[in-house]
């Protein structure tokens, strides 16, 4: 069976970021608690990268380390929106994040955009279309799980644009930041750093999933807020894997450049096998398989997948209006597995 249902690295972390490289010996106390916003040693190498990488100007207290950047979005999110009030999702998104903005009782809205618009006016246009009275944030992913677009600086910027006319605040997940192919990453942050909660995770960066370290950027005072909810939720991230994280950021460069080639070569091979164009950034595709469904509809087509021995995730999770697309990543496999798994996929869709 080829699993390409699940958004994860096949690679180990780097070596000396693993647990078993950690001993209470040089970490007294890695099985204790640890300061809430984060280790120190930890803080102030994100504050730095923050500053050089992404250009954010952020103080001491606009920083949090949580328990990835699933329960960083829910503690943002816990923080801006109260019951009733709107979250604009650019769709087709991360499937989580839907569910995120209704267990805060806040009502999500999906705003068809990535696979829809093609300009920064479109964009601009597509988003203000939806705002309401209630609306309060909106969702943005760059690059983009699942559709793999980069957006341009250009668009970012007038997006902020839109988010400080209706006085919007701006939750920028950046989980994918190390993985562009074509273009480049840019945090919308910059362009609106009063509005703009720029979230990542050492998950997706550092091949590090399964540690549960993320993090949380932006204003002080609201940053503030976000830490008393991931508090009262997780406490804090886990403290030995903030100390891995830690040393991955010191030392990772080069094993970030690695799997960074090396999901390219799988993205531009199993998109080979699809037919479609590689993607600019991310660890996804995302297949319209509309032609495919017949009347046993989307639970048939996923059905002769398994048969085939793959599995995808049905688009129907990343948004209401993707019911006839599904998602695939070619990053939880080896790349020829991946690879295989493609080749499988489009015998199914019949483009093999």
């Amino acid at each position: 069976m080829f699993p390409l249902h699940v958004g994860d690295t096949w690679m180990e972390p780097l070596a000396a970021a693993r647990m078993e490289a950690l001993h209470v010996a040089e970490h007294p106390g890695m099985h204790r608690y640890c300061a809430t916003a984060g280790i120190p040693e930890l803080r102030d190498a994100l504050l730095a990268k923050l500053r050089e990488r992404n250009r954010l100007d952020i103080a001491g207290e606009g920083l949090v380390v949580t328990g990835g950047a699933t329960a960083g979005l829910a503690a943002c999110v816990s923080a801006i929106a109260d019951p009733g009030e709107e979250v604009l999702i650019l769709a087709p998104f991360w499937p989580l994040i839907r569910g995120i903005v209704r267990a805060q009782r806040a009502l999500p809205v999906e705003v068809p955009f990535y696979d829809r618009v093609a300009s920064a006016d479109e964009a601009v246009a597509a988003i203000a279309e939806r705002i309401s009275e209630r609306t309060v944030a909106l969702y943005v992913s760059t690059p983009s799980n699942p559709t793999g677009r980069v957006l341009a600086a250009a668009w970012l910027e007038a997006i902020a644009e839109l988010a400080r006319r209706h006085d919007l605040w701006l939750l920028s997940d950046e989980v994918y930041e190390d993985y562009v192919y074509r273009g480049e990453h840019v945090s919308v942050g910059r362009y609106a750093p009063e509005r703009t909660l720029s979230v990542f995770s050492f998950s997706k960066s550092h091949g590090m999933a399964g540690n549960r370290v993320g993090y949380v950027a932006g204003p002080s005072e609201i940053v503030q807020e976000v830490h008393k909810v991931s508090m009262h939720t997780a406490y804090h991230a886990p403290t030995a894997a903030q100390l891995g994280a830690e040393v991955a950021l010191r030392e990772g460069d080069d094993w970030v450049a690695a799997a960074r080639k090396s999901h390219q070569g799988a993205a531009e091979e199993t998109a080979r096998w699809l037919g479609l164009a590689p993607p600019e950034g991310s660890m996804f595709h995302f297949v319209d398989v509309a032609d495919r469904l017949d009347e046993r509809g989307m639970l048939g087509f996923l059905e002769d997948c398994v048969d085939e021995g793959v599995t995808v995730a049905p688009g129907s999770s990343c948004g209401e209006a993707y019911a006839d697309w599904v998602r695939l990543t070619y990053t939880c496999v080896p790349p020829d597995a991946a690879a295989e798994g493609a080749r499988r996929l489009a015998r199914v869709l019949g483009r093999a």
